[in-house]
Order: C-alpha cells, then sequence, then structure tokens
C-alpha cells in the first residue's frame, strides 16, 4: 500500500456535513458555472431566435455533432490530471482520421483491422510523446507542440493533402448509425466517458495520476511512479484520441486531412471549464462532458442568429481565459484550505 492509499485509509471518518451547506456549496456559481452559463445561453436563443433554436433537429444535430469533440476532451482530460499538456490533441484525431481511411482504401485492410492499428498507433504516438517528456526532459508543451508538426507533417505526406474518398459503408455505418436514436458517435461518448470517469475517479492509478498533477515531487516520495504516470496517460489519451480520428471519418465518409486542428480550441476550452465544475478546480470528466455541450450550445446559437464566421472562435477564446483563470482560483484556494487545516508541530 502506497504512503497516499495508506493516508486515506488512516484519516478518521468525519461526520456528514449538514445537507443545506452542502447543497448550497454545490449549487455555488463557482461549482456549476458552466449550468448556469448554459441556462442563461439557451434563454437568450431562446428568446432571439426560437424558431430555430427550439427544433428538436437542431439538438440531436448538436448532441451528434459534439460527440467527437466530447471524445477529444475527455482524452485530454487524462494527461491534463496528471499535470501535462497536450497541444497534439488535434493533430492526434486527424492523423487518424487519415490513417484508418488510407488502411481501409489504399490498403485494403478490413475495417476491423483498421480500426484496431490506427488506435494502436494512437497509443504509439502517446508513448513515444511521453518518453520525450520524461527522459528527454522537455517540457509537455514543447514536446506535444512538436509531435502536432510532425503529425500534421505525416498527415499531408499520408493523403497527399487530398480526401481520401470511397470509404466502405462498414465504416460509415459507425458514424450514422444509431439505437434508440442516439448515434454510435454519441454512445461511445458515453461509453468512453464512463470508463475514464471510472479510471480516474475509482481507482489506484487515477489517485496517482491526480497526486502526480497535485504535487509531482510530492507523489515521487510517496511512492508514486511518476514517469509511468505521465507516459500511461499520453498512451491512454492517445487511444481515445483515435477512436475520435475513426469516428470523425466513418461521420465523413471520407478521411479529411484538414478536419484535425479544429478539435484543438474547444478541446482544451472544454477540458479547462470543465475543470470548474463539480470537482472546484480538478479536471474531471462529466464537468468537461457538460462544458462540451454548453459551449456547443453557445456556438450553434450564433450560427443560427447568422452571427460572422469568426463569433464562434471568439465564444471559445473568452470562455477558455475565463475557465483557465477561475481553474487557477480555485486550485490555489483548496491548496489554501488544506494548508490551513493542516497539523502544526
Amino acid at each position: 500500500m502506497t504512503a497516499i492509499e495508506s493516508g486515506a485509509a488512516e484519516a478518521a471518518p468525519s461526520r456528514p456535513a449538514p445537507v443545506l451547506p452542502r447543497l448550497r456549496r454545490w449549487l455555488a456559481f463557482r461549482n456549476i458555472s458552466a449550468i448556469y452559463l448554459g441556462v442563461l445561453t439557451f434563454a437568450v436563443f431562446a428568446v432571439w431566435i426560437p424558431d430555430t433554436f427550439l427544433d428538436w433537429t437542431t439538438w440531436k444535430t448538436v448532441l451528434d455533432a459534439q460527440a467527437i469533440a466530447g471524445l477529444a476532451a475527455v482524452a485530454l482530460v487524462v494527461p491534463l490530471a496528471a499535470g501535462v499538456f497536450n497541444l497534439a490533441i488535434g493533430a492526434q484525431v486527424g492523423l487518424s482520421s487519415i490513417v484508418v481511411g488510407w488502411l481501409i482504401v489504399d490498403r485494403g485492410q478490413g475495417v476491423a483491422t483498421s480500426i484496431l492499428l490506427t488506435v494502436a498507433a494512437g497509443v504509439v504516438i502517446g508513448l513515444v510523446t511521453g518518453v520525450l517528456v520524461v527522459r528527454a526532459r522537455i517540457d509537455s508543451l514543447i514536446a506535444t507542440l512538436g509531435t502536432s508538426s510532425l503529425l500534421a507533417a505525416l498527415v499531408t505526406a499520408v493523403s497527399g493533402g487530398q480526401q481520401i474518398l470511397g470509404v466502405p459503408d462498414g465504416l460509415s455505418r459507425l458514424g450514422s448509425g444509431d439505437v434508440a436514436g442516439f448515434t454510435y458517435p454519441v454512445i461511445g461518448l458515453g461509453l468512453i466517458a464512463l470508463l475514464v470517469w471510472y479510471l480516474l475517479e475509482r481507482t489506484p492509478v487515477g489517485r496517482h495520476i491526480y497526486a502526480t498533477g497535485g504535487n509531482a515531487e510530492a507523489a515521487r516520495l510517496a511512492g508514486v511512479r511518476i514517469d509511468a504516470v505521465v507516459v500511461g496517460s499520453l498512451a491512454l489519451c492517445g487511444a481515445v484520441t483515435a477512436v475520435a480520428g475513426v469516428l470523425v471519418t466513418a461521420r465523413l465518409a471520407n478521411a479529411d486531412p484538414t478536419i484535425g486542428p479544429s478539435y484543438l480550441l474547444p478541446a482544451f476550452t472544454a477540458a479547462f471549464l470543465g475543470s470548474t465544475q463539480f470537482k472546484g478546480g480538478r479536471f474531471n470528466v462529466w464537468g468537461t462532458v457538460v462544458s462540451v455541450y454548453v459551449l456547443a450550445m453557445g456556438v450553434k446559437g450564433f450560427q443560427l442568429a447568422g452571427a460572422p464566421v469568426w463569433i464562434p472562435d471568439v465564444f471559445n477564446g473568452v470562455i477558455l481565459l475565463a475557465a483557465v483563470a477561475m481553474s487557477k482560483l480555485q486550485t490555489g484556494a483548496r491548496r489554501r484550505a488544506r494548508a490551513s487545516t493542516a497539523p502544526t508541530s
């Protein structure tokens, strides 16, 4: 048993806080600001453009269209929770989209084999990036930025800068098929989000990931293998982004070499806004998923209202800056609270 686990086991049980103060804390703006933002956004566009914004078809489209962005954001949560930035997240989605199309169309591989090879390639990319961070001691921002450039070049080399057409129905059905009205990408987002949530919140691996992201040196002294945690978090991120890339190709019924970068900003915005939800400055899955759809609701509303094409980027950028600031404030407040309650010698 590690020091982290033993310390948790030895902690004296405390009485649950009274219901009213707990409810007040849960409903506080700083704890569920994305939900309040979503309510405000919904109210504004419901009054502004009710005929289109309140149409069920619009909401079904948003739910389906944002499943890929949701997968990218959930993938990003894992390395961020470990204290690692992954600026290659968009390029990884883009490369996976191209690779699965190339394997099926140009190399004649079966759909299942191509998907497995694409996910394996995503894991390898994550492992290589992790090794650069922990062995070459390259800062994760620089390592993943360089990796992103290399992956973009690889996308162009494999695709020739052209769309890969002729994706078979066996793959495209993964993007358009549905169960009880929910498309496979939406179901995939739900299942993967549930698995990642369980990993982070209910397993020792998740505790080690959060410990590494909170204070790597303290985690190392407590027995956490922080290098393995960093490499593993980037490998898992690579696997999930590969699934996202496969589903992009399935939804579009072609592999587009330009699609990847568009997922970078939304993924970071949702992950940072999500970190301010429910967990007080800690990156978490469900806060991120909620944030993906709140942001998508705002972007869709602006599009339906006929706003200039640059407005969604402004919206995402402003929310990202605000979310990072809120996350920093909440993390600092949590650390000060821990320090104030720590026993003095």
